[in-house]
């Protein structure tokens, strides 16, 4: 697959974009950078202005208060079991990217709602208590070169989910679990079944609307200029929406729920 979408490695940032990352480490709660912001840090002034735009969602809970409303209407596929001893990292990554993604899902939608002018729908979301995210510990973010040639395609494989014609992002989550090929077989197994019936689809599908929603009426709290480069903002970060983290909200929770978490 090749990468539409370079980004700058958290270990490789340095002066001003290094002190974002770790802002929105600290602020989001995470070990790690989603690779929208590490995207977002190759393209001149966005990663600034995008993130001072969002932040204060994050800040003020407002975000948090939507993730909580968002999650007790989550359409979640019934996938076959998935409980039974892993390593302990497996869990971590899940716990971490089921927050996270729900988290960008919607703080994310909002700045593209922003950015094309579509604030609004109802009164802003309250503000709420902050979500705790996981303190994890991450195990590497694999790539090719570190894994062997069939766990990869595996990887492959997996990011065709809920992503069938052309997957335009790598998910990280499943490049975080690449350490454990076998939980990695598990999951695909699980995962052909609702593809092949179309619970999966549908899942994506209805949580992407109920979030593209919730993300208007977020918008609403948005009080930035508009940056000269705002449509190349809105096409990269549509573009995770629409696939990366569009389809992963929903497959990280449906995995987390067959490990035994509650919905």
């Amino acid at each position: 697959m090749s990468d539409p979408f370079p980004a700058i490695a958290e270990a490789s940032a340095v002066g001003e974009i290094a002190d974002i990352f770790a802002d929105i480490r600290a602020t989001v709660g995470v070990r790690v950078v989603n690779l929208v912001w590490r995207h977002l840090a190759t393209l001149e002034g966005a990663l600034p202005w995008a993130w001072g735009a969002v932040k204060p969602l994050y800040v003020d809970g407002l975000v948090d208060a939507a993730a909580t409303a968002f999650r007790a209407d989550m359409e979640v596929p019934r996938l076959g079991p998935l409980s039974g001893p892993e390593p302990a990292s497996v869990d971590a990554v899940l716990a971490s990217y089921d927050h996270s993604n729900t988290i960008n899902l919607l703080a994310l939608g909002a700045l593209v709602a922003w950015l094309r002018g579509e604030a609004g729908g109802g009164a802003v979301p309250p503000r709420g208590p902050r979500l705790k995210a996981p303190d994890v510990v991450l195990p590497a973010l694999l790539s090719e070169a570190d894994v062997a040639p069939e766990t990869w395609a595996l990887v492959r494989r997996l990011n065709r989910f809920g992503d069938m014609a052309q997957p335009l992002i790598l998910a990280s989550m499943y490049r975080h679990l690449a350490h454990v090929p076998a939980f990695l077989q598990r999951m695909e197994a699980v995962l052909i079944t609702v593809q092949a019936d179309g619970s999966l689809d549908r899942a994506i599908a209805a949580n992407r609307t109920t979030a593209q929603e919730a993300a208007k009426r977020l918008a609403q709290a948005i009080s930035v200029e508009r940056p000269p480069s705002a449509a190349e903002i809105e096409a990269s970060v549509a573009a995770f929406i629409d696939h990366a983290i569009g389809k992963m909200a929903t497959i990280g929770r449906a995995i987390r729920v067959a490990r035994g978490a509650p919905l």
